[in-house]
């Protein structure tokens, strides 16, 4: 795959100044992408015509997934109608919705002998359902294709898109992602596109609509937010009974995007996670290089454990303690 130029990958953002890029500390250091499991992984996706948010958004941790034969599928397309200011998606106008897509996901889950699969896709803001659609679809051709196989959606906000969530929470997901990506103050600048009571309305919709499926959320830091904004955040997602948390390091994509106002050292990450826990997540990842997808099939196993342990604590008897 050619890697475009950042004016064209993001026309939005040519005219905007530079900004400064802070050298990276020591704790941040990603594996460069190389080894015959990430070519194989890089050509099956070539062949079924897929997309990675893995390669489109610079992942740090695309080589030791990819040497595991773990790839985070995105679909409807490999352009986005936003312009958030830390992503690396390319945006503009996207192409029509492929409709073979569903089933080469499935198919490309079964070659790679997936246990867990992660789908997420580009906001389509251009779509009547915001793709909830395609979202529906590729749940249905991985759950005929591969039974076992447990599936992670992380969907857009489905901004005024009504049915949307209902449509998608239908399909029974084993984990419904939402990423809140930043508090509230820095939604303007950060991502201007989204709303940030709408996107925690929809992690509390998701628990409403189905409560058997896990909901989990995303923060990056580093991007100028103040501590005392972060334990909010962390509240108002338990409000919204989120079941699991990540937090991760935001690096840079380019000089077009928001500069990197600091670099958290990995025991402030540390304390972080400890907060999380004790405000009653049943999970937090927690690291300079923690993303969504990163650890997913063995996060959610841990998830489910964390679960039954609860259940088991408020119902000592064992009643109702399943999952």
């Amino acid at each position: 795959m050619t890697v475009q130029p950042a004016a064209l990958r993001h026309p939005e953002k040519a005219h905007k100044p530079d900004t400064p890029v802070l050298r990276k500390p020591e704790w941040i250091r990603a594996k460069a992408p190389t080894g015959p499991e990430v070519a194989a992984t890089r050509s099956l996706m070539r062949e079924l015509k897929l997309n990675t948010v893995c390669e489109e958004a610079a992942c740090p941790n695309l080589g030791e997934c990819w040497k595991q034969k773990h790839a985070t599928v995105m679909i409807l397309g490999a352009v986005c109608t936003r312009a958030c200011a830390f992503c690396n998606v390319a945006t503009g106008k996207p192409l029509g919705v492929d409709k073979s897509e569903p089933a080469h996901v499935a198919e490309a889950v079964g070659k790679l002998g997936l246990h867990h699969v992660v789908i997420t896709s580009v906001d389509r803001d251009d779509l009547p359902d915001g793709g909830a659609d395609q979202f529906v679809r590729t749940i249905e051709e991985i759950r005929k294709a591969s039974p076992s196989t447990t599936i992670e959606i992380l969907t857009p906000d489905f901004l005024r898109k009504p049915e949307a969530i209902e449509a998608v929470v239908a399909a029974k997901p084993d984990v419904y992602n939402h990423n809140l990506e930043t508090v509230p103050r820095l939604y303007p600048s950060i991502r201007p596109g989204a709303r940030y009571f709408a996107s925690l309305q929809l992690l509390a919709r998701v628990r409403q609509l189905d409560p058997a499926i896990f909901t989990k959320s995303g923060l990056m830091v580093g991007l100028g937010e103040e501590m005392v904004e972060l334990m909010q955040v962390m509240d108002d997602l338990r409000v919204a009974d989120v079941d699991f948390l990540t937090l991760g390091q935001y690096l840079q994509p380019t000089r077009k995007h928001a500069a990197v106002a600091r670099f958290l050292p990995p025991d402030e990450f540390e304390t972080l996670k400890t907060i999380g826990l004790s405000k009653g997540f049943l999970q937090v990842a927690s690291s300079p290089l923690t993303r969504s997808s990163h650890h997913a099939g063995d996060d959610f196993a841990r998830l489910k454990a964390a679960r039954l342990a609860r259940l088991a604590g408020e119902n000592p008897a064992g009643e109702n303690a399943g999952s």
